[in-house]
């Protein structure tokens, strides 16, 4: 058995500390009930069950909404339409008509499924959705068996411990006796860590090592545990007791300080202002990045509309959703980046032939010339959606100047095809998120209105490191040098040709690479909402000056750790 303490670093998922005893939740596999019956007597099972979990999914959002958090009503909200998916419902209803699965063991295998090709995603927020999908699933099989949902008993204050939680399970948890959340898997945008945030309960997910840890330490070991540094301590001593004592009175002290600072503008000490945005995922999420004081949408992402389904979304449907958006933030911009699926994001109304390397592959744009009509019609929604506020559109994956004009071509048809009194004005640009594109803008830039630099696949295309193999954790660090210069020759090809130029990327959320980057020239950063109180606070204590002077000098650093020192921010 291990004796003393040992920290296990995990990802942050949500601030505060905490220190107790840890309880275990272990997902158990969906029950499969008796002998299936004939078909139709299966498939009215199904759909009986399927309809009570969606009402008390709905039940369970209204309580949400009554309590104050309405963002976090929505999560089961999309519970409720999971549970009603026609997709999810016609493929389980397949498998008991064609192989005689009992109702139970075919919602399982269906929501197994969905929730094995979207874990294949290299979006995490949508990727997160998987967790959702097996929820609502493991529900509607333990309804049609009759047997209850999977609970987590709290006898004593706790935390708790598993691989990762069913939003449902989470949102029904003691918070009286809930001291926080540790997932060895999961991710920050996984609607328990979502939750967790809404509940104010500290949070740690991908803390991989922590079974093994606690494996060695024995059951009634105690944890402490903090949410805002990804930090786990196993068999903590009265001196780290302490310390996160004190570490709690801090995190009450910056929250309050971040919510005050949510309308004040980030100006740097010489006086120039740097532009927050919002990532999001669904118009859903804009209410919170107002809050946080976003002042538009760098990147709207609109795979949410298209996942999940048999058949694209319809052109009024889209329309309704972008202009959700646009109306929401008007007068601030909103980015609506363009479908971005094929490869590593597969849907079944788009064949795309199985690759070898999907994300060098048949995706985003490239997708126009088997499917023109799918982005025509995405563009249509977009002029529509820019009558209700300002909307602007850019096209992923562009590599060079053919893409540009594949793109522009696509936004004329799209534009022309609506009669003056039904579209809005938008402007158009690219994502910046291949070597190519930023080393041959010069040759497309004039045409378009902006860019943006899209960091995440910018980094791994420029140092060959793909972000998802942890085997190459030290190439990942937005701030390496070569990534450095790439990003300033983008941003010297826009001002020679007059382009609002800004950055989409993970990178644009970590305070001390939104320093570099403005020292580098950029002035619009977007980033999750609640990214943006700490990178304003950043920029808020700096001078542009300094900043240009680092930035220079960092371009011929030898490392990303090198840079990381010069920016980062001081307390």
């Amino acid at each position: 058995m291990m004796t003393g303490a040992r920290t296990i670093r995990g990802v942050p998922a949500a601030p505060g500390v905490a220190h107790g005893p840890y309880v275990r939740f272990e997902r158990v596999p969906p029950v499969h009930d008796g002998p299936a019956a004939d078909a139709k007597t299966e498939v009215a099972r199904l759909e009986a069950a399927a309809e009570v979990v969606a009402r008390s999914r709905e039940r369970d959002a209204d309580e949400l909404r009554r309590s104050g958090h309405g963002s976090e009503a929505r999560i089961f909200e999309a519970h409720a339409e999971i549970a009603r998916d026609p997709g999810l419902l016609d493929d389980a209803i397949a498998r008991i008509t064609s192989s005689r699965a009992t109702a139970s063991s075919a919602i399982a295998a269906a929501s197994t499924a969905v929730a094995d090709q979207l874990r294949t995603l290299d979006d995490a927020t949508l990727a997160a959705r998987a967790s959702d999908v097996l929820d609502v699933g493991d529900r509607i099989a333990r309804e049609v068996a009759g047997l209850p949902a999977a609970t987590i008993e709290l006898i004593a204050p706790s935390i708790v411990v598993a691989d990762d939680l069913p939003p449902s399970l989470t949102a029904t948890l003691p918070r009286d006796r809930l001291l926080a959340i540790v997932l060895e898997g999961s991710s920050p945008t996984a609607h328990a860590a979502i939750l967790a945030r809404a509940y104010g309960i500290p949070a740690v997910v991908g803390a991989a090592s922590l079974r093994d840890a606690l494996g060695q330490a024995g059951p009634l070991v105690h944890l402490a545990v903090d949410g805002a540094t990804g930090e786990v301590i196993v068999s903590p001593d009265a001196n780290t007791i302490a310390s996160f004592a004190a570490r709690t009175r801090d995190v009450a002290r910056d929250r309050a300080g971040a919510l005050a600072d949510a309308e004040r503008p980030a100006v740097t000490l010489d006086g120039v202002g740097v532009q927050l945005l919002a990532n999001i995922g669904s118009p859903r999420e804009s209410a919170e990045a107002r809050a946080m004081g976003a002042r538009g949408v760098g990147l709207f992402r609109t795979e949410f509309l298209f996942l999940e389904r048999r058949t694209a979304p319809s052109e009024d449907e889209q329309a309704d959703a972008y202009g959700d958006a646009a109306s929401a933030f008007a007068p601030d911009p909103v980015t609506v980046r363009l479908l971005d699926v094929g490869g590593d994001k597969p849907i079944s109304y788009v064949p795309i032939p199985r690759e070898d390397n999907p994300f060098l592959g048949q995706r985003a744009l490239r997708l126009a010339g088997m499917h023109r009509e799918l982005f025509v019609t995405q563009l249509r929604a977009c002029y529509r959606a820019a009558i209700r506020g300002r909307v602007k559109v850019m096209a992923p994956m562009v590599a060079d100047a053919a893409d540009s004009r594949l793109f522009l071509d696509l936004a004329h048809e799209a534009r022309t095809s609506l009669a003056a009194a039904d579209r809005g004005d938008v402007d158009l640009g690219v994502m910046l998120e291949i070597p190519s594109a930023v080393l041959s803008a010069d040759a497309y830039f004039a045409d378009l209105s902006f860019a943006s630099l899209g960091t995440n696949d910018l980094l791994q295309y420029t140092l060959a490191a793909d972000r998802g193999n942890a085997a190459l954790e030290r190439y990942r660090d937005a701030l390496h040098p070569a990534h450095l210069t790439l990003i300033r020759m983008a941003v010297e090809a826009a001002r020679r040709h007059n382009v609002e130029l800004s950055v989409c990327g993970e990178m644009a959320g970590d305070p001390a690479a939104a320093l570099a980057l403005v020292g580098l020239g950029i002035r619009s950063l977007s980033m999750t909402a609640r990214s943006i109180p700490a990178v304003k606070r950043a920029i808020r204590a700096v001078a542009v000056t300094d900043l240009q002077r680092e930035a220079l000098a960092a371009l011929r650093d030898a490392s990303a750790e090198a840079v990381r020192v010069r920016f980062e921010p001081k307390e």
